[in-house]
């Protein structure tokens, strides 16, 4: 019996990731770009040898379809792999559209492979993360870091890479949430009801790839007016995508709207402050780390919690162990 705990952070996509052309393995139609976050986290062991396969989260029993993917991940590490079992646990809600998921794989995809007696490298690591959720491939290294496409038809060069550090800029990611409940429609349906459906589907597939070339420059010139407003753009474009499925696809909450009006008189006031938004109702806004305090402020009145993120540190071994 062999046991190991891992530590990752989920990422926020500055240039979103929406749409698989292979969902079997999670290959993204659309190259994007991330920033991992400190703060949040998910701490994850692996017992790689035990009677019986179990998984845990937060204390409990893991319900049966999650604890099934957790289940079919293990056995692509090790399709011969003994019983084990999993125990895994979140500070940040779960399944909201605050990327539980990436934190979640990226963590066990490291977890598993040192309780499995791997020794896989960061790249190949974050492939095989992919496969648990694509997102997750992002979450193996901090700061910046873009996913890239990759052209194998098994997957093996669809991987992120480092892009800056988590200390090469000075910025915040302010998080409102808005509900902490589970989103109605998960990510990879949304997706695929996306893909099938909405007619604004190709635009958005065939605009991504100058979105990442101008987020990445922006970066490199420390620009972030420029990354906002591409940042900004890649996700209405995101979400115009998902309304116009059909059946619609509307994340939003009132307190979604309001929560991106309150940004725009933030910008309007001259603070540099650019939302984002993932599958689910939560507001993320990126801002310089001096206007952290000010903007938490300003989305306080329409939010149930606001949390201030620093750029963090890709997935790791727990050392605590």
């Amino acid at each position: 019996m062999k046991t190991a705990t891992a530590i990752a952070h989920p990422n926020i996509a500055l240039v979103k990731y929406w749409g698989k052309r292979d969902t079997a393995l999670n290959l993204p139609a659309v190259p994007s770009i991330s920033l991992t976050l400190d703060g949040f986290r998910t701490r994850t062991q692996v017992i790689w040898g035990v009677e019986e396969d179990a998984v845990h989260h937060d204390g409990q029993p893991a319900a049966a379809a999650f604890a099934k993917r957790v289940t079919d991940f293990l056995d692509i590490i090790d399709p011969n792999r003994p019983p084990c079992m999993v125990l895994t646990e979140n500070n940040f809600p779960v399944g909201a559209g605050l990327a539980s998921s990436a934190s979640g794989f990226a963590a066990l995809a490291v977890a598993a492979t040192r309780a499995a007696g791997r020794t896989d490298d960061r790249t190949a690591l974050s492939a095989l993360a992919r496969q648990g959720s694509g997102s997750a491939c992002r979450s193996l290294f901090g700061g910046f870091v873009e996913w890239k496409l990759g052209n194998r038809p098994d997957g093996s060069d669809s991987h992120a890479t480092p892009i800056a550090s988590r200390d090469y800029w000075a910025v915040a990611m302010v998080v409102a949430v808005v509900n902490e409940g589970p989103k109605a429609v998960g990510s990879t349906d949304g997706m695929e009801a996306s893909r099938h459906t909405s007619p604004y589907y190709k635009g958005w597939v065939d605009s991504a790839p100058a979105d990442v070339e101008a987020a990445k420059d922006a970066i490199y010139d420390r620009d972030l007016d420029a990354l906002g407003r591409v940042m900004e753009h890649s996700t209405l474009k995101m979400h115009a995508c998902m309304m116009a499925a059909n059946p619609p696809l509307l994340y939003w909450m009132p307190a979604t709207l309001a929560l991106m009006a309150e940004v725009r008189e933030l910008r309007a006031s001259g603070i540099s402050a650019w939302a984002t938004m993932d599958a689910g109702p939560q507001v993320k806004v990126l801002c310089r780390r001096k206007d952290a305090d000010r903007v938490r402020e300003a989305l306080t009145p329409h939010a149930r919690s606001v949390h201030v993120l620093r750029p963090g540190a890709g997935a790791r071994l727990d050392e605590e162990e």
